[in-house]
């Protein structure tokens, strides 16, 4: 989940948490006003009656207790002026049943939803009844007992909570847009971050990250930037002395292949002549002497068919010599006139490759080289095809692609422990290349595109030949 929308809905709840703690208050509020209320209602009703009661005694000018009277009209307009909407009055004079009067309910607001009045009720129970002596004086005239309507306090709650929470929930919206709008604009540079990092992580060491604005956004795009800035740095001295790596390789090899040659070659010539030498001069009656300089022929024949092998492995074919085309020619000629050949290899040269930097040209015929041999070696294959192509878009670039019917698994081959596929890898990087190992109609497909104009580093500069 964004973090944007993290931040909304915690403020969300945040809100209502705070919608619900201000409801809670109110309906609690409501629940002490109408007890007030009730209270007071008690307090003038009592105060009104004892009036009436000693008003009574001095018109009547009797102090006796049997001749104590109801007070008839206490049920009076007057009466019913004292009391707050959604109160009862029950009063008994003497030993008469308790009489009650009420105020409307209708004048407190509208009624609540079922719902608010059960969670009311619940919470808060039936409201104590409060009890008024009509005179301390004379308990005998009886008391004044004052409750509330419940669905008083139920009214009065929810025409409280309608206003209040109104007016809060409608605050709370805008306050959670307002403060969207401010997170939004607040986090707005953690995209181009974002997206800085995936650059960075695809490879794009040269496109730093917009500016933005100071704070923490910005300490951590100039931390972006800079440590973009270093990987380029390093990715190109990487680059520069895998190159390098990869042309004192051939030096070597070329010097390795030199010693072979000479001395190695020439000493199972020698060998060979040697055998031919002693099988020629055995006498007749020494057959196994010349059995034995056979044996030595044989066995210089394989040492120089290895040897030749090696060679053609070692050596680069004289590239500079003969160039990259006549040179896999060579090699798929190799491959094709085995004794035992798994797979016959099918050649296609498109475009113009004479002009091909030698260097990219020795990286392109060892890549070919190393394809060849893991579709043999991954694979059952019956026929390979090798076709390398000189594209002309974008500055010029040579397309190598290598199939095989074998019925390998792409997968295996990207994750082979050998280090055939890295090297093949790191060669097509020093160039700024790019590799694709995919699945063909019949077997494995590998895919290598170098491009011929690369821009040059400061180490390929230094390492250059002046």
């Amino acid at each position: 989940m964004p973090l944007i929308l993290r931040l909304i809905l915690r403020l969300v709840g945040i809100a209502f948490f705070c919608l619900a703690l201000t409801v809670g208050w109110v309906m609690l509020d409501a629940h002490r006003d109408v007890a007030a209320q009730t209270a007071a209602s008690a307090d003038r009703v009592a105060h009104e009656l004892e009036n009436l009661f000693w008003r009574e005694i001095l018109w009547r000018q009797s102090m006796r207790r049997d001749k104590i009277l109801p007070i008839p009209n206490w049920e009076t307009i007057a009466t019913l002026k004292l009391i707050s909407p959604g109160v009862c009055i029950a009063f008994a004079p003497g030993a008469e049943e308790p009489r009650t009067i009420c105020s409307q309910v209708e004048g407190v607001g509208t009624p609540a939803p079922e719902w608010f009045s059960i969670a009311y009720e619940r919470a808060f129970g039936e409201g104590t009844p409060v009890v008024r002596a009509l005179t301390v004086r004379q308990p005998e005239t009886g008391a004044i007992v004052a409750t509330a309507n419940p669905a008083t306090a139920v009214r009065q709650a929810w025409r409280q909570i309608s206003v209040i929470a109104s007016v809060a929930a409608s605050m709370a919206v805008g306050i959670c847009v307002l403060a969207a709008i401010v997170i939004a604009h607040a986090l707005a540079p953690t995209w181009s971050i974002i997206e800085g990092l995936r650059r960075l992580e695809s490879g794009h060491y040269r496109r730093p990250i917009a500016p933005v604005t100071t704070g923490e956004f910005g300490l951590i795009a100039r931390a972006v930037n800079d440590l973009a800035e270093r990987l380029a740095q390093t990715t190109a001295e990487r680059v520069a002395l895998t190159k390098r790596l990869f042309e004192v390789q051939e030096e070597e090899r070329r010097a390795l292949a030199r010693d072979l040659h000479d001395e190695f070659g020439q000493c199972l010539t020698a060998s060979m002549a040697f055998a031919a030498s002693i099988e020629a001069g055995a006498s007749a009656d020494r057959p196994d002497l010349a059995e034995d300089a056979r044996a030595i022929a044989r066995v210089a024949s394989r040492m120089m068919t290895t040897l030749r092998e090696a060679l053609a492995r070692l050596r680069s074919q004289d590239l500079d010599e003969l160039g990259l085309e006549a040179c896999l020619v060579q090699l798929v000629a190799g491959w094709n006139a085995r004794a035992e050949p798994r797979a016959l290899v099918h050649l296609d040269l498109r475009g113009d490759l004479a002009g091909v930097p030698s260097a990219i040209g020795t990286n392109v015929y060892r890549i070919a080289q190393e394809c060849l041999t893991n579709a043999m070696r991954h694979g059952k294959p019956s026929a390979v095809y090798l076709r390398v192509e000189r594209l002309a878009s974008r500055g010029g670039a040579l397309a190598l692609t290598v199939e095989d019917d074998g019925g390998g698994d792409p997968m295996r081959v990207s994750a082979a422990s050998g280090h055939g596929i890295l090297g093949v890898q790191e060669r097509i990087a020093a160039f700024g290349g790019s590799l694709s190992i995919g699945r063909a109609a019949r077997g494995v497909r590998v895919a290598a595109r170098i491009p011929l104009l690369a821009p040059l580093s400061t180490l390929d500069r230094q390492f250059m030949p002046s």
